[in-house]
């Protein structure tokens, strides 16, 4: 069995991450993937107006480029200007994982690497050189 990793943009939005994932659909082409906030878990503190919103989006384009987008929920800190993250992907967690201990270590971690409500092993981290990332190891 073939392992697999991705890297690539992760772009924040406040509202407006399917308007964006659409357009970005209409330039590049290819295939939309979008999941909202409905039905996860009271634990992760999204507001019940907000269960519309994008959690994850992802465009995948005949050129194969990979781009990700998701809306912020009001109870998450967002500043423009810096809300864009790179993504690491994939269902080779033994390679996340180690890819995640060293870009963590010496920055800041803002989401441990640990089992997610969706099911994935996930984190978020910014590096010592001021660099935001998303690591996401696919549940097998």
């Amino acid at each position: 069995m073939s392992m697999t990793v991705r890297l690539n943009p992760y772009i924040s939005f406040a509202d407006t991450a399917r308007e964006a994932l659409e357009f970005y659909r209409d330039v590049f082409g290819g295939d939309l993937e979008i999941s909202t906030f409905e039905g996860m878990p009271p634990e992760m503190g999204i507001d019940p107006s907000e269960a519309t919103k994008v959690m994850h989006g992802m465009l995948t384009t005949p050129d194969g480029f990979t781009l990700m987008c998701a809306d912020t929920p009001s109870s998450m800190a967002r500043t423009v200007g810096d809300d864009v993250s790179v993504s690491l992907s994939g269902d080779d967690l033994d390679t996340l994982t180690g890819w995640w201990e060293k870009l963590s270590a010496g920055g800041t971690v803002t989401a441990p690497f640990m089992k997610a409500p969706w099911g994935d092993t996930f984190g978020m981290c910014t590096d010592r050189f001021g660099v935001h990332w998303m690591v996401n190891a696919a549940a097998s």
